[in-house]
Parts: C-alpha cells; sequence; structure tokens
C-alpha cells in the first residue's frame, strides 16, 4: 500500500528544494521575500506532517508572516534588484557547502527519528509526559515543557529579543525612536478592496492573537505566536495607512517600556517563586495547590514574552521603516 504520509513528506520536501534554488537564482529581492514566505509556509506544513503543530504554529506566524512584512520594509533601504557583481560567488558557495557538510556530518552521530531507545524518548520524554497531568495538569503538553519544565530557556529566549530589539535600534540609531511623522514605505489604504478587507480582518487578527495566548495551555499558542500574530495586525496596519496614524496606537516610547516590561514580569515571576520558599521559577509555590501555582505562573510568563515579542516586532518595523523615509523622503509626501 502506498504511504500517503511518505509521499506527503517528500512532496513538501520537493517544494522546499525548489524554493530555496530559486531563491538563489534570482535577482529580484521582492520575489525573492515572496519565495522566503512561500519557504516558511512550506516549512510549517511539514512539521504538522511530523505532530509538531507547535513549531508549525510558530514557522508560520514568523516565516510566513511577520518576516516578509520586515523585509518589505527593508527593501526600501536596499533597492528592488540585486546588482550584477558576484565576486564573492565561489566562496559564498564553499562556505555554504562545507557547512552543509558540517551539518550532514554531525547528523551521523544523532539517534534516529522517533528512535524509542534514544535518550530523549527513554528518559526525558517519559518524565514529562508521565508526570506532567499530576503536577502541572493542562492537556498542552508543550506548553508544560517550554513554560514549566524549561522555563529557564524560555527565560532567555525572551532575554535574546529584547537585546535583539536593542541591538537593532542601536544599529540604527533610533534609540531615541522613530522619526514622527513619517509615512510606511509600502502605502496601499489608497486602495478601496485592500483597505476594506484590512479594516475587517485587522480586528480578527488582534482578537486572534488574544485568544492564542491565553490558550495555550488547551491548544498551540502562547505568548511568542501571540506576540507575532499582533505584532503582524500593527504592521499591516502602518503598511496600508501610514506610519503616524499606528504610531497613535502604539507609540514607540510606550513599546520600548513595554518590552523590558515583559521581560521584567517574567524575571519577577522567579523572584516571587524564591521569596515564597521555591526556587527560581518554580511556580508550584505560587499558591496553596501546587497545580494552581502552575496554572498562574505559566499565564503571567507567557503573557510577559508575549508582550516582548509583540512590542519587540513592532518596534523594528517602525525602526527600519522610519530610516527607509529618511533616506527616500520623496516617498512620504
Amino acid at each position: 500500500m502506498i504511504d500517503f504520509a511518505f509521499v506527503v513528506d517528500i512532496v513538501v520536501l520537493a517544494l522546499l528544494l525548489v524554493t530555496a534554488v530559486a531563491i538563489a537564482r534570482m535577482k529580484d529581492l521582492f520575489a525573492i521575500v515572496m519565495l522566503s514566505g512561500i519557504y516558511g509556509l512550506l516549512s510549517a506544513a511539514f512539521f504538522v506532517s511530523l505532530d509538531a503543530v507547535d513549531v508549525a504554529f510558530t514557522e508560520a506566524a514568523v516565516g510566513a508572516g511577520i518576516s516578509p512584512l520586515l523585509f518589505l520594509s527593508v527593501l526600501k533601504l536596499t533597492g528592488r534588484y540585486e546588482n550584477g557583481s558576484h565576486s564573492h560567488a565561489i566562496f559564498a558557495l564553499v562556505l555554504v557547502v562545507v557547512t552543509g557538510l558540517a551539518l550532514v556530518v554531525g547528523t551521523l552521530d544523532m539517534p534516529a527519528f522517533g528512535d524509542p531507545d534514544s535518550p530523549a524518548s527513554s528518559h526525558v520524554a517519559v518524565r514529562y509526559l508521565e508526570e506532567s497531568g499530576r503536577e502541572i495538569d493542562i492537556p498542552n503538553v508543550v506548553t508544560s515543557v517550554l513554560a514549566s519544565y524549561r522555563g529557564y530557556d524560555t527565560f532567555g529566549e525572551a532575554v535574546v529579543i529584547f537585546t535583539a530589539a536593542v541591538g537593532v535600534l542601536s544599529l540604527l540609531g533610533l534609540l531615541s525612536g522613530p522619526r514622527e511623522g513619517g509615512e510606511s514605505p509600502v502605502r496601499m489604504g489608497d486602495h478601496l478592496v485592500l483597505r476594506l478587507v484590512s479594516e475587517m480582518l485587522i480586528p480578527l487578527i488582534l482578537l486572534f492573537a488574544l485568544y492564542v495566548q491565553f490558550h495555550g495551555e488547551y491548544g498551540p499558542g502562547g505568548g511568542f505566536q501571540a506576540g507575532v500574530i499582533f505584532a503582524a495586525a500593527i504592521i499591516l496596519h502602518s503598511m496600508l495607512f501610514g506610519l503616524q496614524p499606528a504610531q497613535r496606537v502604539a507609540r514607540p516610547p510606550v513599546l520600548r517600556a513595554l518590552a523590558a516590561l515583559g521581560v521584567l514580569v517574567y524575571g519577577s515571576v522567579g523572584v516571587v517563586s524564591m521569596l515564597s520558599g521555591g526556587t527560581f521559577l518554580d511556580y508550584s509555590v505560587l499558591s496553596e495547590d501546587p497545580v494552581s501555582g502552575q496554572h498562574l505562573g505559566i499565564i503571567v510568563i507567557e503573557l510577559g514574552v508575549g508582550v516582548t515579542v509583540a512590542s519587540t516586532m513592532i518596534l523594528i518595523f517602525f525602526a527600519f521603516t522610519s530610516r527607509s523615509d529618511a533616506a527616500h523622503p520623496e516617498t512620504s509626501r
């Protein structure tokens, strides 16, 4: 019999390969951005076939959602077409081939995918799956792992996102905030169909972001995905109606404070856990009932992650948009 799951995997991998080759050969940067979004969507589909729905959700939100929007804002600084210079093409090819071979060699020592005798399957996974229901009691074990068992790692990821925002804004010289009164590099609000459709979709996108934020305990989702989706709605509004209206709703000084506040909220949960007699990020001591304490801690830290991610993504878009307006002031008239 035909294994349809295997056929789907092969088809998706083939499409990923074709898309990657097309991206490497193209000189039209706008087309490359569009193909990059398609690559992210195909990657999300592949993760779904591997039953990694949470990872697929993140890839769809980041790779096929907000990344193309950020790349579009960067295109205003670079121009649409690649120049004809390929003086470093051979060096780049050799570097990519060597890196690829190193990665392939590195996978030879890894256990086979789904191997029940691997350390992850025989020790870590068993512990999480068997004890998660009793200790945390939420349906989505992925949330239990990321927000509780691996709370230290997730806290580090939130700090990395905040640090990335500080780094990007510092490199662009915009820590004092984007230039007020600028316009989006792609202003599409004059088109009646786009304006009407966006006016209907943006509130639904924001509502869906809140659903993903507070439904991560019961299904795929959480602070990372919700933050990206929320930011995508604000960025879409900015691209359609201009930067100034978006900045009146999401003011850059407030966003900078919120980006830091999200990380502070996450870390404060760990401090409160220690003051309550537990260890850092041990949510069990936050309530008389350890399970209720776990629920409370996860909700609060996921909210902090969502606030930081959303604020960071919007700030980065505002930074690139304001920089492109300064470089091309004729586009904001």
